[in-house]
Formats: C-alpha cells, structure tokens, sequence
C-alpha cells in the first residue's frame, strides 16, 4: 500500500490518537500479549503452570431456575408460572437437575468435568447488584477494600502485568492491586463497512520504513484490532430466540457485562494454546437482572453461556496447556424464592457456581439450601464464596488463600483433581 495514503488513513480515522494513548497507558494489545509466551520461553518463567479463567455473570442470575430442585413442592408452589416441569429438566440426581437450555453443561457433567458447588453467598447479603458485586471481586463483605483478591495475589507475587488479563470492555476491580494491575484488552475487534474484507486492509497493520513513532504505534493498534477481528469471528455469532439474536434481545440493564462470552473466551483460548503467561483471565455475560418476562430472557443467556462454555472447555481438552485450565462461573447474587407480579424475581441472596475443566472433579458441593427455612423470603447461604475462591488460590495459582482472602480461613474443596 503507498506509504502516503496509509498514513493519511491513519490520521483521519483517528486511530493514531486511540493508538498512542493505549502505548502511553501502557495497556497490553493484543499482538504484545500474544508475544509475551515468546519471552516467557527465553526467560525463567515455569512452563506448564495451571490457568484461571473467572466468568462474571452480571445483573444476579435466578440460581434456582439454572440448577433446578425440580422435585421440591415448594420450588414449584413459589413461582408457579416460572417453574419448569419435571420432565422438561436435565436431571443430574434424584432431587436437582439443569434448565433445558444447558445441554452442553449436562453433558460436562456426565463426563465429570462440571462441579456444581450450591448454595454460594457471603455473610449479610446485600442486594445491591454494585455492593454485592464489589463484596465479590474485593473477597471482603465486612468492610470496603480498595484492592481486588486477584490484585492482591497480583502484589504478593510480583507478578507481571499479563498475569492476569481482562477481556472485558473495562478492567474488573477483582485485577486491581495496591502495587500491579492485570490488563484489559478488550474483545471488540475491527469494524468495517458492507463489503470491505478485513484481508483487504491487513496492510493498514504493517510496519513502513521512515514513519514516526506514533505512526508506528498507530500501525499496531490497528493490526491488534485486525488480529482478534479474525479471532473472534467465528465465535460472534450468538444463539437465535424466535429469530433474534441473543445481544439483541437481551435488555441493557446497567449492571455491568457484555454479551459476547464466545468472543472473549475465544481470545482465551487463542493465549492458552500459545502458551501466553497469564495466569488469571477474567470475561463476563451480562443480562440477568430479570425483573420482568424472566423465562425468555434467561433461556436466552443460559443458551448463550452454554454454547460458549462447552466449546471452550472441550477445546482446551486438545491440549496440555488446555487441560490445565480451570472455569469459575459466578453471579453476584441469586435471585428470590418467590416470583413477582411481572413474571420475573427480584434480588436474593444465594446461589449456585459452576467449576469446570478437566482437571476439575465433577459433582455436588455443598448443601443445597432450604426452600421452607428462609431468611424474609431469601434462601440461607450454605457454602462462603471464599471458600469456592480460596480453593482456587491454592491449587490453581499455588497461593494462600488466607494472606490473599483478607484474613478469612477458606475451607477447601475437593475440587480439582490432578488427572
């Protein structure tokens, strides 16, 4: 391409200003998180080390109509027109089972790579989408902390900026330490007008002798946005509900998120397999305060969660670097007992989290709470999120969970095995 017009390209798209104020933040694109697994192989860094991989399910998922008590009374006197029936549930034993829309997950389960740890929440339950949702990813419900539990870990290992990475619009306070920081690259790709190919301008991304610096970075700002267009393309086309797509459909809710979970895992994936450094990956799905019309809207994300979900772990099963990765999946709070007048539920309190992988030893964890013994119509946590937290601290990152958690002693669970 003739340097002149690149340049001018460049100029008046405005990606020369995005791209050197990305290189000044020191924010990692996409192309330097990939080449940081080439300095990682020239350095001392240990090969092989397991991964994290934190999914955010933002707005307070409806535990109980994911990880269904299909044979309780009380679960289907509750919500009589939100409840499913027997027989349309994913049955896992005698008394729970899985909504319809998860088949992928059922199928993990089968295969023992799905551990269901139930009734997760923390001490005096807020049922503030933020507060709740900061007493998560700080791992302090007593008292604020300006720092996030991946921060810490972040600060007590020295750890380099891309041990931790955020495919997220923003950067998730759970990265934020007092002394480093994770990276925040975010998943969207190159948009491009109706027949124009992202092949046809590859050439914007390329390096010209004799460009200034910001030029330069511009070029790579611009070749990242290229890179992960071809990463996340095949990924970007959600689930379809009576022909909407699933980003669509789903109502903007301001509680945090995005709804594009196969793009970003996507991007996981692509590091994992190239044997990226990082330790913690953090990505979201957001969507699920359902006050109103809940069982259209859920269906729709649970689908969308499976998908994605599913394909990710069964692709990290074709490699070794894969089958050391570790799935959390958790919402800030679960949903109340009892539906509303609007066909939905509003804020509750406990509910289930999801750990998935191949080194994860599959089953129940936990104590599914009562529907009869509650708390002003809440459920009554059972099993505390550090616990689930703490057990990741110590056997994926090789942490301790008590210098990390704030001082609180987690109870680990058997949940990982060393298959």
């Amino acid at each position: 391409m003739d340097a002149l017009t690149r340049r001018r390209f460049l100029i008046s798209s405005g990606v020369v200003g995005g791209g050197a104020l990305a290189a000044g933040a020191g924010v990692l694109g996409f192309h330097e998180l990939l080449r940081t697994a080439e300095k990682a192989k020239a350095g001392d860094v240990e090969d092989g080390l397991p991964t994290l991989v934190l999914v955010t399910l933002y707005g307070g998922n409806d535990g109980l109509n994911t990880v269904i008590p299909y044979t309780e009374p009380a679960y289907h006197s509750a919500r009589p027109e939100l409840a499913y029936a027997p027989e349309r549930v994913l049955r896992l034993d005698e008394k729970l089972g899985l909504n319809p829309m998860l088949r992928g997950m059922k199928r993990l389960w089968d295969a023992k790579q799905a551990a269901i740890v139930l009734g997760v929440g923390y001490p005096k339950p807020d049922r503030s989408h933020f507060k709740s949702m900061d007493i998560w990813q700080t791992a302090s419900p007593g008292t604020p902390a300006p720092t996030g539990w991946v921060g810490r870990w972040l600060d007590g290992t020295k750890a380099a900026t891309e041990a931790a990475v955020s495919f997220e619009p923003a950067l998730p306070p759970m990265l934020v330490g007092k002394s480093r920081i994770g990276a925040c690259v975010s998943y969207r790709g190159l948009t491009l007008p109706p027949g124009v190919s992202i092949d046809a301008v590859s050439a914007l991304g390329r390096a010209e002798p004799g460009e200034s610096e910001m030029q330069a970075r511009a070029a790579t700002s611009y070749a990242d946005l290229i890179t992960m267009s071809r990463v996340v393309r095949p990924a970007s086309t959600g689930p379809e509900v009576q022909g909407h797509t699933v980003g669509d459909m789903v109502p903007a809710t301001g509680t945090g998120g995005d709804n594009a979970l196969s793009a970003q895992l996507a991007l996981v994936a692509r590091c994992v397999e190239s044997q990226v450094p990082t330790r913690v990956y953090s990505a979201s799905l957001g969507g699920f305060d359902t006050h109103a019309g809940e069982r259209v809207w859920q269906e729709a994300l649970l689908r969308q969660l499976d998908d994605a979900l599913s394909a990710f772990v069964d692709r990290m099963g074709r490699t070794e670097a894969g089958r050391r990765v570790t799935v959390v999946v958790y919402s800030e709070f679960g949903r109340r007992v009892r539906a509303n007048a609007s066909d939905g539920t509003d804020h509750g309190t406990a509910g289930p989290v999801f750990v998935l992988g191949h080194s994860v030893a599959g089953g129940f964890y936990g104590e599914q709470p009562s529907l009869t013994n509650l708390d002003d119509g809440d459920l009554k946590a059972t099993t505390d999120f550090r616990d689930v937290f703490g057990t990741a601290v110590a056997h994926v990152l090789a942490g301790d969970p008590d210098r990390y958690l704030g001082g609180y002693r987690a109870r680990l669970l058997p949940l990982l095995t060393s298959r």
